[in-house]
Order: C-alpha cells, then sequence, then structure tokens
C-alpha cells in the first residue's frame, strides 16, 4: 500500500484542523498506517471540530520539557502508549499501567518505517523511581515519565506521544474492514471452570490459521501474553501492525473519515500544538507511508518477572531502529536459480539438512491424510522437523476463509510447536488465489523443480510459499523468526502431498 504524491502547496487548512488529522494519521499506524495524512491534506474541509466534540485531550502541558525538538523536515520519533484505562479510572484517578509501548520511526530517505516494541516487563531505572518495569513508568508519572524512561533507557532522540486508549483501537481497526493476519496458534482461555486461567487473565478464543481479525479479536490477539513471553508478546504486535499497515488503504479511510475522527478523538491524547509542526509531521507522515514497515526485534532474556537487556544489545537496537533497512534476499540461505543443477538433487536427501532439524515422523503425514478428506485441493505436509518440535494436532484445523467481496474459500493449517516458549511455525493451504499476506514477495527462487516466493522480515525469511495447481501455500516463522533461513527453505523443499 502507498500513499498518493502530495502536492506541493496543499490547502492551507485551520490549525485546528490539522491536529484533527495529525492524530487520526498516528493513531492509525497501530491499525493501518499515515495514509490519513495524505487524506487529511486532498480532502478534508469541513471536520474540524469533530475531535473536539468527541472529547479528546492535550498532553502538550504534561510532556514539555521531556521530548526532543526536531529541525524542520528532519526524521522524527513518535511513541505510542496503549493503555486499557477506562472512564471509573480517570475518574477515581487509578493508576494504569502502558499495556503496549511502541516506537515509530519517520524517515523517508530510509528504505523503511522502523517500528519497534517494547517488552512491558523490562527491567529499567525510573528516572528518580529506582529500578522496576518499564510499564511502571507509566503508572507512576503518566507519558511524560514513560519518555524519559525510555529516552534514558535507549539514547534516542523522542519527538512526540500518543496515548491511546484500547477501546480506541478495537474500535478503528472494526471502522477499518478488520485485519488479515497469520495466527500461529490457537489462542484460548476462559476464566469459567472447567478452564479456569484465573481472574488475572483475559479471555480469548482464537483459532490458529491465517483469518481475518475484527476489534475485539484483533486486541485479544494483539494483549495475549500468558504461555508464552512478553518478547513473542511483542513481536505478534509488531506482526499485527505490519499486516494492517499493507492492507488498509486510502480509500477506506476517506469513507469513513468521520466515524474515525470521532474514535480518535475520544480514545487518543497527544503532546502536538504547534501548527507549522503538524503539517511538517504529516508530509513526513505521508512519504513515510510509501515505505514498507520493517520490524525490529528487541533483544532481551527472561530473567524471573524481567526482561533483560545488556547495554550492549540496548545499544545495537537503538542503532538498528534509528538506522532501519529494508528487507533484503539473502542467496546465501539455499538454492538459487542459479544452481539448479544441484537443487534437485539435495532437496531429496535428509542428510543436506541444516542444523537444528531432522527427518519428520509419520504424524505430519497422518494429520495431512485427515484435513485432505475436508478439502477441495492437495494438502501439503513437512517431511522434515525441527530438532524438539511437535506437531499440534489439536491447534490444527481446516476452515472456511472470506475475502474483503465475501467469496468464501477453503484452507488448513497445521501448527507446530518448537522447543521455544510461544514459539509455533507452520504450514498453510487455501484455494484462495489471491490472499494478501502474499502480496509483494522480496524474491523468487526456482528449487528443485518448484518456484518458490520469499517474504523477508529484515535479513530473516518470515514465509516461503509456492502454488500448485489452484492453491496457493506457505510456510510460515515464528513471531520471533527463531528458524533459520536455511530452515525455513528445507522445510519448504521437503514437503510431501496428499491428493
Amino acid at each position: 500500500m502507498s500513499a498518493n504524491p502530495i502536492d506541493d502547496r496543499p490547502p492551507r487548512l485551520a490549525w485546528g484542523m490539522y491536529k484533527r488529522f495529525l492524530l487520526a494519521a498516528l493513531v492509525v499506524v497501530l491499525a493501518s498506517a499515515a495514509t490519513v495524512a495524505t487524506a487529511a491534506l486532498l480532502e478534508f474541509k469541513d471536520d474540524k471540530d469533530i475531535f473536539l466534540r468527541a472529547g479528546g485531550g492535550s498532553l502538550d502541558k504534561a510532556t514539555k520539557g521531556a521530548l526532543d525538538d526536531v529541525d524542520p523536515g528532519g526524521p522524527q520519533t513518535i511513541l505510542l502508549l496503549g493503555s486499557d484505562q477506562r472512564y471509573i479510572d480517570i475518574k477515581q484517578k487509578n493508576p494504569v499501567r502502558s499495556d503496549t509501548i511502541i516506537l515509530l520511526r519517520l524517515n523517508p530517505e530510509r528504505g523503511a518505517t522502523a517500528v519497534m516494541s517494547l517488552p512491558r516487563d523490562l527491567k529499567v531505572k525510573i528516572p528518580g523511581h529506582g529500578t522496576d518495569k518499564i510499564n511502571a513508568a507509566y503508572a507512576i508519572g503518566g507519558p511524560t515519565l514513560s519518555v524519559k524512561t525510555i529516552r534514558n533507557l535507549l539514547h534516542i532522540p523522542i519527538n512526540h506521544v500518543v496515548n491511546v486508549n484500547f477501546g480506541g483501537f478495537r474500535r478503528a481497526v472494526d471502522r477499518l474492514g478488520c485485519v488479515y493476519s497469520d495466527v500461529d496458534r490457537r489462542y484460548f482461555n476462559d476464566n469459567s471452570p472447567p478452564f479456569g486461567g484465573g481472574p488475572d487473565y483475559a479471555t480469548i478464543d482464537v483459532k490458529a490459521g491465517y483469518q481475518k481479525l475484527c476489534g475485539q479479536d484483533a486486541l485479544d490477539f494483539v494483549r495475549y501474553r500468558h504461555f508464552d513471553t512478553d518478547l513473542v508478546r511483542a513481536a505478534r504486535q509488531q506482526q499485527f501492525l505490519a499486516d494492517a499497515k499493507d492492507q488498509i488503504g486510502v480509500g477506506k479511510i476517506f469513507s469513513d473519515r468521520k466515524a474515525l475522527l470521532r474514535i480518535f478523538g475520544r480514545y487518543t491524547q497527544t503532546d502536538i500544538n504547534d501548527g507549522d509542526a503538524i503539517l511538517r509531521l504529516l508530509k513526513l507522515a505521508v512519504e513515510s507511508a510509501q515505505k514498507p514497515v520493517q520490524e525490529i526485534p528487541f533483544p532481551g532474556d527472561i530473567t524471573g518477572d524481567y526482561v533483560t537487556a545488556t547495554p550492549e544489545h540496548l545499544q545495537e537496537v537503538a542503532h538498528r531502529f534509528l538506522n532501519v533497512a529494508p528487507a533484503t534476499a539473502k542467496t546465501s540461505s539455499g538454492s538459487s536459480s542459479k544452481k539448479k543443477g544441484s537443487s534437485k538433487k539435495k532437496s531429496s536427501s535428509a542428510a543436506v539438512l541444516p542444523p537444528g532439524m531432522q527427518k519428520a515422523g509419520t504424524g505430519a503425514e497422518d494429520e495431512a491424510v485427515l484435513l485432505a478428506a475436508k478439502l477441495p485441493f492437495a494438502v501439503y505436509y513437512p517431511k522434515a522437523t525441527l530438532s524438539g518440535a511437535s506437531l499440534q494436532t489439536d491447534d490444527s484445523r481446516a476452515y472456511d476463509i472470506f475475502d474483503r467481496g465475501g467469496h468464501k474459500y477453503r484452507a488448513y493449517r497445521m501448527v507446530v510447536k518448537t522447543d521455544g516458549l510461544g514459539q509455533y511455525y507452520g504450514v498453510t493451504g487455501t484455494n484462495w488465489s489471491g490472499p494478501p499476506i502474499l502480496d509483494n514477495p522480496s524474491e523468487r527462487r526456482r528449487m528443485g523443480g518448484r518456484t518458490y516466493e520469499l517474504f523477508y522480515d529484515g535479513s530473516k525469511l518470515r514465509i516461503v510459499s509456492w502454488r500448485s495447481g489452484k492453491a496457493t501455500y506457505w510456510i510460515s516463522n515464528t513471531l520471533s523468526r527463531s528458524l533459520s533461513n536455511a530452515q525455513m527453505l528445507a522445510l519448504a523443499r521437503s514437503v510431501g502431498k496428499i491428493r
């Protein structure tokens, strides 16, 4: 998805209108990208009071002195804070911790827009309050203390902050038509007996497989954390963000702009209060929206109740965030089209499996037979597996999937759990010929008599896909991209077929 070019001389809109549109643009980043800014500059002329009537607030006084100035036209870093603060919390002044902490870097000179989620359990020094989890900064001192804590942690400039209530996220996703996302496994918790996850755990029931996630399911998916880790949760949020950015176009935002502005006004606060700064940021957002989203994984280790990171790792991830590069193809990870003579021979030999992999047993084939009986197309299954991994037959399934026009297709998902906490990879197939997840491959490669499409997230393979007959198939990496490129290619080359 890309924004239309911006005119050299956009219409001069009133300051109040600029602010409303900026808020819309930045919150839509959570569910689509900054394309709303294009709409603001080209079309919107009659909605300047919508945000104020909705009751939105400002953070400009609270954050004064905490944020960094930015040169006109220069790149900017925006801190997005998500919380589940309710009306009763505001009324009673109850402390609320930030449930989601995302940094967004807008810099059109780079080949991508950088997005990085910070684990809410990250162990940090909170200025004036000792050591605690990073989300405690929000409870103690709101967005201002969150900004100061993150600046001290990563030593990067933060130019603006947007505080988003999750009610707005849920409603915005619904208004924008939901988001197709690749759900790696089943997410389930029911606090009622006999399931009993406990009152501290949110209820959720999202099944595995590529599917359209709407409001509450989308929110449950990105917020889920128990039975995996805070780092996996951050990766899940980044995946959903990237999926949303790639799928939701300007046309949808145009048509629903009044309703969206009311949502943003009710559930969003920001620091920005200068008309010229708004216009510069809008232009920057438009230019950046044309770049792909690059997820920057946060390095860390689980240490008791905390996520910890060494100073060296923090310095490295900050450098990657500020100097983001677009996704790149790594031809050294497997056979290329220049090695046709050896590809077929290698693909049939278990002896050439990369380290950490082994030949699979018959479980995947048995499951494929069951799935094939429910589907009108062939089922591919992996004949190789990661060492220590196990097929999750309870999570694997055949199901219906619908495109945005309401046309029904069939699909299946085979789920494999690795020995890493919260790390699942999978095989998907569908007779939907054009699922959005397979738009814009990074590279096409011929191996073993089959053409594969490769999708990279930075230097790591996220998806390897192929087509057979009227169906499409793909191997999905884990949320944290824990499978190496060689392992991803080996899985794809190993597949067998049940008609």
